[in-house]
């Protein structure tokens, strides 16, 4: 059965500040630990009551420290190798950590970021899981706005990120004729209004920008059925509305799904379906294009079309235009029965599936300058499952577009609040054997903080300056001390479903 992953760790006693499994956001069926994460887990567990006991601390508050951070990173090394940076000196000694990875040494812009304000994403109460035996509870609040601006902002480093969109279409109309307002709009799990509210109120609430949002509007969400063609005038009223008044700050687009029921999914360089939409998304002043690609499970029926293959000649035909390609195009997630398929990963060269098809398309355009790769979910993942992808993952990023054109994201909340997913970052390195192998760069404290926020800045025109001088003043910050003050504490709990 499936249960939620915080209440099976409830359930066994396991506090990790790292999820030791991957979990599923109901996009797909999630799978058991590997024999190695059950090692890691119960090793985690061993070291921090030896650890926590030794120090005369309580155990939970042992774990949600720094202490119990590096704790689960040295565990790590014991089973899988020596892949993290982290010394036991930082497992007993707050202060040793504090040095090594001192807190605000990098800004850190997460442009992945999702809730879901209470709503299923749709497989909830489905026949197929009924079948199963699977009862999912709703947990509204854990995936809303509010544990949201917690887990991101108030238990994590991160300063500013980006309100993702997920898949769906708002209703402009009634049948009246008239225009809609709010959640008459509807729009799906994640609306284009919704997010755009969010963002005013959370920048209203701060008195400086924290946060962006994304618009959902893409070229198959308004169809003529009768003429089997996009209804121009409803695509285009929605686009102009979503910049203009939603004030989005770029698109996320979903070439594999279809909520406005065209019967398929389009490519980004279909000249009669998108080209028509990024022209008059340029006279609206938006140039900016995050595209989910790979992780192609999500659709069945139209997952080819998340692979990264139309992504160069958009860009090479729009070279004014900037595209976000999301999750590096890693193909199948770590949860697939294919990730461990010996064709999707091959040892000799690095390259696994469709990321080596995004690879090879600035192999091809070595001057085309206008496409990123964003690791979100793909990095996560990796680093919890098999550490040596996750080395040619960010080494190829690095090696074929430059670190100065790879972007931090992380998905969350699907995984509680991101701080492991950046102490993970800020600990990896490349092994010397990998890099002397296959050519890859070791990562410098520089390339990390253009990952880390640089790029995303520069990417959305964010005047950083501006932003870091007005944030140690801001609400946002005040509120996080006095949330610490009065013993706040990250909750150590991984958002969605694993199953037992």
């Amino acid at each position: 059965m499936w249960v939620p992953k915080w209440q099976r760790d409830r359930d066994r006693g396991v506090d990790s500040p790292i999820p030791t499994q991957v979990v599923s956001n109901e996009e797909f069926l999630p799978r058991q630990q590997s024999a190695q994460q059950k090692h890691w887990e119960h090793l985690i567990g061993e070291l921090a009551e030896e650890k926590s006991k030794k120090l005369g601390m309580d155990r939970g508050d042992f774990m949600r420290s720094s202490m119990g951070m590096a704790t689960a990173f040295l565990a790590g090394n014991m089973v899988f190798g020596p892949y993290w940076d982290v010394s036991a000196a930082e497992t007993e000694d707050a202060a040793a950590g504090a040095e090594k990875w001192p807190k605000g040494e990098y800004f850190v812009f997460d442009v992945q970021t999702h809730f879901t304000d209470g709503f299923s994403i749709g497989s909830r109460g489905s026949e197929f899981l009924r079948n199963m035996g699977i009862k999912l509870d709703q947990g509204k609040e854990a995936y809303g706005f509010q544990n949201f601006v917690k887990e991101i902002f108030f238990d994590s480093e991160t300063s500013m990120a980006v309100i993702s969109g997920v898949p769906g279409r708002e209703i402009d109309k009634n049948k009246a004729g008239k225009i809609l307002e709010g959640r008459d709009r509807r729009g799906g799990v994640l609306p284009s209004w919704l997010m755009s509210r969010s963002k005013q109120q959370l920048n209203d609430l701060a008195e400086c920008k924290r946060v962006l949002c994304q618009g959902n509007c893409a070229p198959n969400h308004y169809w003529d059925r009768k003429t089997n063609a996009p209804d121009k005038s409803a695509l285009l009223e929605q686009v102009e509305r979503e910049v203009k008044t939603y004030g989005i700050d770029s698109w996320k687009w979903y070439c594999h799904t279809d909520p406005g029921k065209s019967g398929n999914g389009f490519r980004l360089d279909d000249e009669k379906l998108a080209y028509p939409f990024y022209e008059r998304s340029k006279e609206l002043g938006l140039k900016v294009f995050s595209v989910h690609k790979g992780f192609a499970s999500q659709s069945r029926t139209l997952g080819h079309f998340a692979h990264p293959a139309d992504v160069e000649k958009a860009a090479k035909d729009h070279p004014d235009l900037t595209f976000i390609v999301y999750h590096s195009a890693m193909k199948h997630g770590t949860w697939e029965p294919q990730f461990k398929d010996p064709k999707n990963f091959d040892p000799e060269s690095g390259d696994f599936a469709w990321h080596d098809a995004l690879m090879k398309i600035k192999e091809r355009n070595p001057d085309m300058n206008n496409v990123y790769c964003e690791i979100g979910t793909s990095f996560g993942t990796l680093a919890i499952l098999h550490p040596v992808m996750c080395m040619h993952l960010i080494g190829k990023n690095i090696k074929y577009y430059g670190a100065d054109h790879v972007i931090w994201g992380t998905d969350c909340l699907w995984w509680g609040s991101p701080q492991w997913v950046i102490d993970a970052f800020k600990r990896f390195q490349i092994s010397d054997e990998i890099c002397e192998r296959f050519g890859y760069a070791k990562l410098t404290k520089e390339d990390k903080a253009k990952i880390f926020g640089l790029n995303g800045a520069k990417v959305y025109g964010i005047d950083l300056e501006k932003q870091l001088k007005a944030f140690p003043g801001d609400a946002l910050t005040k509120f996080k001390s006095a949330y610490i003050e009065h013993g706040g504490q990250p909750d150590n709990a991984a958002y969605g479903w694993v199953k037992v």
